[in-house]
């Protein structure tokens, strides 16, 4: 396994009425961060938030290409963007314990925060389709490249992982500074990472490493 600094390349907020950031994620434009009771999307280019929905929002996020997925408590919930509408909802893996959410190859992965899993999840019934295990508590979840990354935060520390999908094997670790806790992760599909930044309220932007690219 090769462990490595994460290079933090540009920190965002806090922002005003956010006492802690969950779930990330991106859509093509905006970063979309749950904080509770809203979801914010954020101009990375400006470090303005744009536009905000009200929905329970407490764990993870993702986007499909035209749907946000986000949890809420025992729930995952498919959200319009464009009218803020919940159109459905699937029972969350962790019944609860769900932290970490993304969308790639039809599916949804969800992290099972202190079980250290992560789960393939059929995004119309919520069937748990297979289930990797992890080493450490799982707060992130992201596709990008055909390569599986995820965040931890344990014992104050937290990690960006890429991990082998089939065997949980840690391939590569980004160490974040001590202080700097992921709360949730995404992909840019380019060279940064997004990421929650817990009750510092902060979205961070990390370098991902040039090894994880063509």
């Amino acid at each position: 396994m090769k462990n490595t600094a994460a290079e933090i390349l540009q920190e965002y907020g806090p922002f005003p009425g956010v006492d802690s950031v969950a779930g990330v994620t991106f859509d093509g434009s905006q970063v979309w961060f749950a904080s509770g009771d809203r979801l914010n999307a954020l101009d990375p280019a400006t470090g303005k938030t744009v536009r905000s929905i009200d929905v329970a929002a407490d764990a993870g996020t993702a986007f499909d290409g035209r749907h946000l997925f986000q949890i809420a408590e025992a729930r995952i919930q498919k959200i319009d963007p464009k009218t803020g509408r919940v159109l459905g909802t699937i029972p969350a893996p962790g019944g609860g314990g769900d932290s970490g959410l993304a969308w790639a190859e039809g599916s949804l992965w969800v992290g099972q925060y202190r079980e250290r899993k992560i789960h393939q999840v059929d995004p119309d019934t919520g069937e748990v389709l297979r289930t990797i295990e992890s080493s450490r508590f799982v707060t992130g979840v992201t596709w990008v490249d055909g390569e599986l990354w995820h965040g931890t935060w344990e014992g104050d520390q937290s990690e960006l992982r890429h991990i082998d999908p089939v065997t949980g094997e840690v391939l590569e670790a980004l160490e974040m500074p001590p202080d700097k806790m992921v709360s949730g992760l995404e992909s840019d599909g380019g060279d940064r990472f997004f990421c929650g930044g817990g009750n510092s309220g902060k979205v961070r932007a990390v370098r991902r490493p040039k090894s994880g690219r063509a």
